[in-house]
């Protein structure tokens, strides 16, 4: 009985020694790079043969939509400019402000409204483009709409100081076809006899249609477009002086009937399996993401439970973030997003949807997160890993310095937006103020933000001195300077812990060994 015992704890010690040399096994094995398991184990690093593939195809796939992309948003630009030189008078090819033109006389208000009628009237004589009026399901012209708003009642009087106004608005539409102004006036004169003292506004609808036909040269199917258009001469302010805006609002469809001959169609059916490809490249990645993490996470769990057995103790919160690697739910994060915008693509390239905006968000987002996981991969290699651990040892810190530093640039920005708005372009609006403070946060444009000020008011002026010169020497001089030290303080930490590591021996340092 004795001897049988002896045997019996021998037995489970053998066993309890070999779970342990298992799990010693697993755990070197879950932290050695993509080379070294090939060389431990001869298991093909299919994780990292499938990124590398993926990096090629998502971005081939960016660059040929973002050609695609490109002549879109050239042809709506262009169609823009052009429409701005048709329909508006004296326009001089650039925006005056955020306005196209203005006018400042009741002679030039007239002249600039029969202008766009005149000129909607001979469209098909004047245009260059293939631009034509638009038509509705029974094939017959929309009309243009003019509508008139401005106050029910005024009677202002400013040499005696006085006015009665009611500030009730009223709207006051009239539509035709494509006449001349001249015909306009004739049947609807009163409706031309326009108060400046109650008028708020003028604005005039159309709608037209055009094709892009710039993308058979890149062998792709021409969208076909609906351009509508809205003119507006905006006399809120009652300053005596009118802005005249143009606002178009394009829609892209198929076109519903269409011959080509060539080889775009055939380009397209290439591009859709193309994409298809891409999707099922990140579904397979996405998934040999998932079982990584899932084994992790078993991993984990059995080294849990081998530390509760054997030492009576709970496994650090330090040590269970090295089994989770953040690494694997980026690359899950930008397969998704890939697939989402091949998706749209497919859409796009069929003529389904006309979201290129979106589609680009999405494509560009996970081509950005696919070529920073890259750097997992150098990672392995001991002179690129200092940059990744340069970057976690200081993020904390300098998260924590950005978040003070941020109280005092909001604090700046609303004071130069209240202040400075008014006599300022570049502090106008609150984005606008915290890109210029940005701008100058860099040394960008320095000259000209002091000098674009206007010095209608001594005591603003003054002010923004005060304003300006405490802003850049606090930023520039203390606040940038704190943050460069921050993270040369890590950096030096690292460089010094590498240097250690390297005489002492250790052959790869700043690699995780359990």
């Amino acid at each position: 009985c004795h001897f049988a015992y002896i045997f019996c704890q021998f037995s489970v010690m053998s066993q309890d020694l070999v779970k342990e040399e298992n799990l010693r096994d697993d755990l070197r094995y879950y932290f050695m790079s993509p080379c070294e398991k090939y060389r431990t184990r001869r298991h093909i690093p299919w994780k990292m043969g499938v990124q590398i593939l993926k990096i090629v195809m998502i971005t081939t796939q960016l660059v040929l939509f973002g050609l695609s992309n490109q002549l879109v948003v050239a042809y709506k630009e262009e169609n823009t400019m052009a429409l701005k030189n048709l329909f508006l008078k004296d326009y001089s090819g650039v925006d005056e402000d955020d306005f196209s033109i203005s006018v400042y006389t009741q002679r030039a208000v007239y002249d600039s409204l029969f202008h766009v009628i005149d000129q909607y009237s001979r469209l098909g004589q004047l245009s260059v483009g293939p631009i034509s009026y638009a038509e509705d399901e029974d094939g017959r012209t929309k009309l243009i709409t003019i509508c008139k708003e401005y106050y029910k009642r005024g009677n202002l009087e400013p040499s005696d100081k006085a006015y009665d106004i009611d500030a009730q608005l009223e709207t006051v539409c009239m539509s035709n076809g494509p006449k001349t102004a001249k015909e306009w006036k004739t049947q609807n004169a009163s409706f031309f006899d326009l108060d400046f003292y109650r008028l708020v506004d003028i604005k005039i609808t159309f709608q037209l249609k055009g094709i892009n036909l710039q993308t058979v040269r890149s062998r792709e199917l021409p969208d076909c477009y609906s351009f509508n258009v809205m003119i507006t001469f905006d006399n809120q302010c009652h300053s005596g002086l009118v802005k005249i805006f143009l606002d178009i609002d394009f829609e892209s469809s198929a076109c519903r009937d269409w011959k080509i001959s060539g080889t775009a169609e055939k380009n397209t059916h290439y591009l859709l399996v193309f994409d298809g490809f891409v999707i099922l490249v990140c579904i397979t990645s996405a998934a040999l993401c998932t079982r990584s993490i899932i084994l992790a996470v078993r991993l984990l769990k059995r080294f849990s439970l081998f530390f509760h057995e054997n030492f009576n103790r709970k496994v650090c919160e330090d040590d269970q973030k090295e089994f989770l690697n953040g690494w694997y739910v980026l690359v899950i994060i930008s397969d998704v997003l890939a697939i989402i915008g091949s998706i749209l693509k497919m859409e796009i390239q069929s003529k389904s949807l006309t979201s290129y905006d979106v589609c680009s968000i999405f494509l560009g987002t996970s081509t950005l997160l696919v070529w920073v996981g890259v750097i997992r991969y150098l990672g392995y290699f001991q002179k690129y890993n200092v940059l990744i651990l340069t970057l976690k040892a200081a993020f904390p810190k300098v998260l924590r310095f950005c978040c003070c530093a941020g109280m005092i640039y909001l604090g700046y920005t609303f004071c130069g937006w209240i202040v400075l708005g008014p006599y300022h372009e570049k502090f106008e609006g609150l984005s606008r103020v915290a890109e210029c403070l940005f701008s100058l946060l860099n040394g960008d444009d320095m000259f000209t933000t002091f000098a674009q000020l206007k010095d209608t008011n001594t005591l603003v002026w003054l002010f923004s001195r005060a304003y300006l010169y405490s802003f850049i020497s606090l930023f520039i001089y203390m606040v940038l300077s704190l943050f460069i030290a921050l993270i040369t303080d890590s950096y030096e930490t690292i460089k010094v812990t590498l240097i250690n590591e390297i005489g002492m021996g250790g052959s790869k340092p700043f690699q995780r060994n359990p």
